[in-house]
């Protein structure tokens, strides 16, 4: 089979962040096992989601890999075929032969398309490559036009601008033959596309923008906000999330997104891949699909290829299919974590984003309330600290922690601990005297972990 052209050849951030810890802050919501999806696209889809994958038209006639890529994805992106190099070879002159082939195989089965991509400094023909100033910027803007209009109702999404952030710690643009057309390329590419197609989706995507404290995540996030604020027309931001043991995901992963949500735009999970094998890789997948399934409006997960053979990553086994086509066992953790279910509810748009919202509301009422907040988290384990809070006099306090299976508590502090017989559920009560004056607070720590589930536990207060 032939190699497939590498399409990105991209600098990862030099800052590590601490494990692969992706906290999803929405409790799943458990699905009755009659109803659980068996294969992804289906599991996806009782939370209203999708599930791609990127494919390329030469790979079609490969029984093992049309079979897999009909039978597990719903959603379909041309992993070359529609970017700016096949769709106008030369200029004016368009070559759809590849792209239409995709497209047809995918509506013929049932599936949707996303686009992928309409503008990007990467893989420009020759003849545009040498091109600059208002020249480059109108022939940009009849690419988008043309591509967009001959494909109008035939995608769900489009990439319509790629990348086109700089990493390092400027949180800049990144300085392309487009850039250098002037600042405002990016929202005129926006506004050809809605011309040119209404109903598709209109998305920015990007690679390293998976970290909310990194600088070029705040760019893309200043830039979204902005035409969001000025009407410019962008419906959608897709993270493409390549994730290796030197850049994993990101502990505040869900954080992200549900900022990105928060400004009236949904989120896409566009080319993942995570490279490694077994368990840790497992484990990592799990994760971007739990913070995926937290926020609302988290709309659907593409990962970049169907067999690890077929990645532009294949020596790092990245994928959820091995060579052969067999399932690994990351792809048994996103199934079942898709079978877990996910958040429906329309996310709120708060007045400004918090970077690290590390505690939900409190829960309880009457005498005391129980808050929990998240602390440490490592690759097998996180550390969580729950603060007890009287409301009126009391004497004396107890809180139950729940935690979800595989989870269990490993360590205590600050409490007396008792466990019921599942092992699931913890009874703390005070070391010493438990009274507190209303208004006064005491707190207690734990560590969980976790087996891959990284839910946060449910908390409450009873007083006496």
């Amino acid at each position: 089979m032939t190699t497939p052209r590498l399409r990105h050849r991209r600098g990862r951030l030099g800052a590590a962040v601490s494990g692969l810890a992706v906290t999803a802050l929405t409790v799943a919501l458990a699905v009755p096992a009659a109803a659980a999806g068996s294969t992804l696209q289906a599991a996806a889809g009782e939370s209203g989601r999708y599930f791609g994958t990127a494919i390329a038209a030469n790979r079609l006639s490969d029984s093992t890999y049309s079979t897999i890529a009909n039978r597990e994805f719903n959603m379909i992106t041309a992993e070359n075929e529609m970017k700016m190099d096949a769709t106008e070879p030369n200029q004016n002159q368009f070559s759809y032969g590849n792209a239409d082939r995709i497209v047809n195989w995918a509506r013929s089965n049932g599936k949707q398309v996303r686009g992928h991509a309409l503008a990007w400094h990467s893989q420009q023909p020759g003849w545009m490559q040498n091109m600059s100033g208002t020249s480059l910027r109108n022939a940009m803007l009849n690419h988008v036009t043309q591509v967009a209009t001959y494909y109008r109702g035939k995608i769900h999404s489009w990439d319509v601008v790629n990348e086109a952030f700089a990493d390092g710690s400027s949180g800049g643009r990144r300085d392309s033959n487009l850039q250098r057309t002037g600042n405002d390329w990016i929202e005129a590419a926006f506004r050809a596309a809605r011309a040119a197609d209404p109903n598709a989706k209109l998305c920015y995507n990007d690679y390293n923008t998976d970290n909310w404290s990194h600088a070029k995540t705040q760019g893309v996030y200043n830039m979204v906000r902005d035409f969001k604020s000025r009407g410019v027309p962008i419906d959608c931001v897709g993270f493409q999330a390549h994730f290796n043991s030197g850049n994993p995901v990101p502990s505040n992963y869900d954080v992200t997104l549900r900022n990105f949500a928060a400004l009236g735009v949904d989120v896409q999970i566009t080319e993942l891949d995570i490279e490694g094998s077994g368990s840790s890789q497992a484990q990592q997948y799990q994760g971007v699909v739990q913070a995926c399934l937290s926020v609302a409006r988290c709309t659907g997960i593409t990962v970049w290829g169907v067999r690890d053979s077929d990645s532009w990553r294949a020596s790092g086994t990245p994928l959820l299919f091995d060579g052969s086509g067999n399932k690994k066992a990351a792809y048994t953790s996103v199934l079942n974590q898709l079978n877990a279910g996910g958040t429906t509810t329309p996310t709120q748009n708060p007045t400004t984003p918090n970077p690290t919202p590390t505690t939900p509301p409190p829960t309880g009422g009457g005498s005391c309330t129980a808050t929990y907040s998240e602390g440490q988290k490592w690759n097998d384990r996180f550390n969580g600290t729950v603060t007890i809070r009287a409301n009126t006099n009391i004497s004396g306090w107890q809180s139950t922690v729940t935690v979800r299976s595989p989870q269990r508590i490993i360590a205590t502090w600050s409490g007396s601990p008792s466990w019921d017989s599942s092992g699931n559920v913890m009874t703390m009560r005070p070391s010493g005297s438990g009274a507190l004056s209303a208004g006064q607070t005491t707190s207690f720590g734990f560590t969980v972990q976790h087996g891959g589930n990284w839910a946060w536990p449910s908390v409450t207060c009873s007083a006496s």
